[in-house]
């Protein structure tokens, strides 16, 4: 009887602690995922594509803290060809949402190839052990021609065959019957920075060459693609086959002035309100918060670093957006909450502030912690609902 009742009162617990935690959640924090911003977006790239040419959509880190199932779901009606995730599990959880496009997995490793295979994902290969791994599943599984994706080392030096390990790979795949090589791809190292464009031509020169080869090696031409979100705005001649848009879908362009439809929106509601005198100290952890000789008022929001508001936003250097006005941070940022200075402004607890979004924007909050939005999005961490909105 007395397990029976610590069992009730566990599972009581949990099931009260998971509503607490959706409440806070649904109601005062979410990350708004803007359906407008991101079908005008996708049409933008489309639009500086060949009708032939194939469109891939990153979904890896969560779809750039975005959202996985959501954006990718969003892609997958939009028309994307392919989805691409960095690792098996992100793939997994795809496919166990119901997503049908097909996905590249990118970091494929070499222990994950079962999994890969049980849940149709379509590997990157970046090395001879790789390749071989992944065949001796299938030689056991009796699977001939499963699609793989070849990368190829352009300078990039991150992941991928170098031209002198082409041989072996050309020799080996003649005489693997359990594989089809479905593309060749490579990765450019800074598309973005004109004054590295020399070195990107480069890249494309011998990704191009070495792709050649490969292909007249195996007997038949697979698809190619180089090209990221920088390289479609600002290198569209070398498009090749397929382009992979990760980035530059989520709002963020290589081109500067060039301004793409905001799609994130990182919003909460404010908890608390309280006007502070000298007498009443200091705010926050350390103390580090000042109060004002004529007294400090304070709002206080349900984010913190624990929800991707870094902390080097602290003590004034961030700045987010309520009622139409840009508020600094009084105090250090915690964990779970911040505290803002909203001193002669009309604020009450439920109005909504916005830490990133339209103001301020990704890139203004980058420029700020001198970081990029790429790092900003995915520390959004999953507890932050997404919510798609019009």
């Amino acid at each position: 009887m007395q397990n029976l009742f610590l069992i009730f009162a566990y599972s009581l617990n949990v099931i009260l602690r998971n509503f607490l935690t959706m409440y806070i959640n649904s109601d005062f924090s979410r990350l708004e995922i803007n359906l407008n911003g991101c079908q005008a977006n996708y049409k933008y790239f489309r639009s500086r594509l060949e009708d032939k040419t194939k469109l891939l959509v990153l979904v890896k880190a969560n779809a750039y803290g975005h959202g996985a199932v959501e954006f990718a779901t969003l892609m997958e009606d939009a028309g994307a060809d392919y989805l691409a995730v960095a690792y098996p599990v992100e793939g997994i959880e795809l496919r166990q949402a119901g997503i049908k496009s097909p996905i590249i997995v990118l970091t494929a490793g070499t222990d994950s190839f079962e999994q890969i295979v049980n849940y149709g994902l379509e590997p990157g290969i970046p090395n001879l052990c790789s390749l071989k791994e992944l065949c001796s599943v299938l030689e056991k599984r009796g699977m001939y021609g499963f699609p793989v994706h070849v990368k190829l080392d352009s300078g990039m030096h991150r992941l991928g065959f170098m031209t002198d390990e082409l041989k072996e790979l050309e020799d080996f795949l003649k005489d693997c019957p359990y594989v089809k090589v479905k593309s060749i791809y490579s990765h450019l190292a800074a598309a973005d920075d004109p004054s590295c464009d020399d070195f990107t031509e480069s890249q494309v020169s011998l990704f191009k060459n070495n792709a050649d080869r490969l292909s007249e090696a195996i007997g038949y031409r697979p698809m190619y693609h180089i090209l990221n979100s920088a390289g479609i705005e600002r290198f569209p001649q070398y498009q090749f086959d397929m382009v992979r848009l990760g980035i530059g879908i989520y709002g963020v362009s290589a081109i500067p002035g060039n301004e793409l439809a905001p799609v994130a929106s990182f919003k909460c509601k404010v908890l608390q309100v309280k006007t502070l005198a000298p007498s009443d100290g200091t705010i926050g952890y350390g103390r580090h918060g000042k109060i004002a000789p004529d007294g400090t008022t304070i709002a206080t929001i349900p984010v913190g670093y624990a929800d991707g508001v870094d902390r080097h936003l602290s003590c004034g250097k961030g700045r987010f957006s309520i009622n139409g006005h840009r508020v600094p941070t009084i105090g250090n940022i915690c964990m779970d909450m911040s505290m803002l200075d909203v001193t002669g402004l009309d604020v009450k607890v439920g109005d909504t502030v916005t830490i990133f979004g339209e103001d301020p924007t990704i890139t203004e909050l980058a420029t700020v912690l001198g970081t990029i939005p790429y790092e900003i999005l995915t520390s959004v961490p999953r507890r932050i609902e997404r919510i798609i909105v019009k």
